[in-house]
């Protein structure tokens, strides 16, 4: 593609890990259009995540609807869109826009046929590379960087006291996510803690503080509970220096693979087919993909419930914890 002036709108509404997912086009686009304008529009509650990307020229944001910012969006007179979120709210905008659009296959056929018939055709390609390859016609290519995270600066000057609470070593475990069947039970994140048996550092929001409270007690290394104790960019900064990042399919393992941390990702009623493992690019970081497999309901759900259908919640109840000890173990002894 010519080198021109031109300004492209980028959509991706939610969430946290959704959006740091698609920070791979915001830097490829940059390094391959060198006379890009990029704008980005999302939901205002998560805005913030990309207030400090420096791949991203204006930032755009509504609380309950787009007809919020559409006027100003119309007079921005965007070259394209690439529709990274690709709903009901994205196809109207873009009808609005009238310009050309490129959007990546969610492969929902795929998905359902998974979900519901437990079939599967979902192809052995990563989001990231699904969200790239719909931004081809561009010349965009990967640069195989991986995931970004910035923080507010203020943010990373406020860490340096808590970083003085936090152990020379330590390992992060995160304790909520959106959907109730993606996380292990208490008893269950107990077994795994005791057979991991590092210094611990939990993180969640107000709602996991007694569930962390509950899961610290009594082990027998040292476990500090910040749940509902510190911002999102805290969390990340705490993730940033952690040695090993243990969490179920929730965002919070996005940003541990944009920081390129190793991960024990603990599958629940997802599943790593549908292309939402931690992506680390280029980089040899070591990660587990925990999960029970061969299991006649799983997965129940692409995203998730607040309780288990089937009530038996086996996809994390019968979790190998000695798998999880063992790949730590061997973890640990290489980073050495």
């Amino acid at each position: 593609m010519s080198q021109q002036q031109v300004k492209i709108l980028v959509l991706r509404f939610s969430s946290i890990g959704d959006i740091v997912l698609t920070s791979p086009v915001l830097r490829n686009l940059k390094k391959s259009l060198k006379e890009v304008e990029l704008h980005y529009l999302t939901k205002t509650a998560f805005a913030d995540l990309l207030l400090h990307n420096p791949n991203v020229d204006k930032l755009w944001s509504f609380n309950k609807d787009i007809s919020e910012v559409l006027p100003s969006l119309l007079s921005e007179k965007f070259d394209y869109v690439v529709d990274l979120h690709k709903n009901l709210r994205t196809l109207r905008l873009k009808k609005k826009l009238k310009v050309k659009s490129f959007s990546f296959d969610k492969l929902n056929v795929d998905k359902f046929l998974l979900t519901k018939l437990k079939i599967n055709r979902m192809p052995s390609v990563h989001i990231v590379d699904r969200y790239l390859a719909c931004v081809q016609e561009l010349g965009v290519s990967n640069d195989r960087e991986g995931l970004d995270y910035f923080t507010n600066p203020e943010s990373e000057i406020n860490f340096l006291e808590t970083a003085k609470q936090l152990p020379d070593k330590y390992t992060v475990v995160v304790m909520g996510a959106a959907h109730f069947t993606k996380v292990p039970t208490i008893q269950k994140y107990r077994e795994i803690l005791k057979a991991v048996n590092k210094p611990f550092v939990l993180i969640g929001g107000d709602k996991d503080f007694e569930k962390a409270k509950e899961i610290a007690q009594n082990l027998n290394v040292s476990t500090l509970n910040y749940c509902g104790k510190t911002t999102l960019d805290t969390s990340a900064l705490i993730i940033k220096h952690a040695e090993l990042v243990i969490t179920p399919d929730t965002g919070m393992m996005h940003v541990a693979s944009a920081y390129k941390v190793p991960v024990v990702s603990l599958w629940g009623n997802t599943v790593p087919e549908f292309g939402m493992t931690p992506y680390y690019g280029k980089y040899k970081v070591p990660f587990l993909l925990a999960e029970v497999k061969k299991l006649s309901c799983r997965p129940c759900s692409k995203i998730g419930y607040e309780s288990c259908p089937k009530k038996h919640f086996k996809c994390t109840e019968e979790l190998d914890v000695s798998q999880i000890q063992t790949w730590v173990t061997e973890t640990s002894v290489s980073l050495l």
